[in-house]
């Protein structure tokens, strides 16, 4: 026979009254439903709980060891129930989410001030990373919410198109190409190309964009930070590849930045969950804001 909550709250109860008459009244019951709950508790545990005559009710040697250690378990139960529906209610909670560190430092931002405005109790951690590593966080939810890029499908995660994020040619402002508007892929080829280094997607986006055109992509310089790459360029060390979303384009504007024609540079920006697993309160709140309305804008500009 299985110990129940209910025998167990009635078990404290009446030891800590020492009457089953007014247990009865505080727990809502009929005595001889309490008295039931009472002998099937005993009947679990094979042991004897109460002493009863006629006069009072008092507790066993056994019942007198139990009494703080259900006490207690019944007051964990009682916390981890109150702090679910705390969960449920948000008025509690964490969204632990994964980026990449262009939509981090400049999507993710006025989304969460959003959050916040609705949910002003739910905290919100940001992890900045490549998509191996988002993909890998999400797979063991050390994270609810990846938002990454979608370059190659992989087993057991789920993607959500958000956006697309265009790249850009970043040239030095002395450069011939400065005064342009966009610049093909081609005429890139020939010049000292700064690049993310091969863990970024932006990186492997390009190499499969070169490779289609038959160049192999063999940049001057190799870089982990696009903030290393902007200082090459303004260096006028070579011509930088970098997302649109890239802030440090927006925090820069006197470095020009082209539109890549031929062939346009594209990666698709997504919502990445592990396939087949809910999503806490709060983290669930999060996703239906970052799909939004399914007629927004699908662009960074649309957020």
């Amino acid at each position: 026979m299985n110990v129940e909550l209910r025998q167990i709250r009635a078990f404290i109860v009446v030891a800590r009254f020492g009457s089953f008459t007014r247990a009865a009244e505080l727990l809502n019951l009929t005595q001889p439903a309490l008295t039931v709950q009472i002998r099937r508790l005993e009947q679990a545990l094979a042991v004897k709980l109460f002493d009863r005559n006629t006069r009072a009710v008092e507790l066993t040697r056994i019942g007198r060891e139990l009494l703080p250690v259900l006490t207690r378990l019944m007051a964990e139960m009682d916390a981890v129930v109150a702090g679910t529906r705390e969960m449920a209610a948000m008025r509690y909670g964490v969204v632990r989410i994964a980026a990449l560190p262009s939509v981090a430092a400049t999507v993710l931002p006025p989304l969460i001030a959003r959050f916040r405005e609705r949910h002003p109790l739910i905290r919100v951690v940001i992890r900045d990373s490549v998509v191996e590593r988002i993909n890998a966080m999400v797979r063991d939810e050390s994270v609810d919410l990846g938002i990454g890029a979608d370059l190659e499908p992989e087993a057991g995660l789920t993607s959500v198109p958000l956006f697309e994020d265009e790249m850009r040619a970043v040239v030095p402002a002395t450069h011939p190409l400065s005064r342009e508007r966009e610049v093909t892929l081609e005429r890139l080829a020939g010049e000292p190309l700064i690049l993310m280094d091969m863990s970024s997607s932006v990186r492997r986006l390009t190499d499969r964009a070169f490779a289609d055109l038959g160049h192999l992509a063999a940049p001057a310089y190799e870089v982990t930070y696009m903030s290393t790459a902007l200082g090459l360029v303004r260096a006028g060390l070579g011509i930088a590849i970098l997302p649109s979303t890239a802030i440090e384009l927006r925090l820069d504007p006197a470095i020009p930045s082209l539109r890549i024609a031929e062939p346009r540079l594209r990666r698709s920006i997504t919502l990445v969950l592990k396939g087949g697993r809910s999503l806490p309160p709060a983290a669930e709140a999060f996703r239906e804001l970052l799909i939004g309305d399914p007629a927004r804008s699908r662009s960074p500009s649309g957020f």
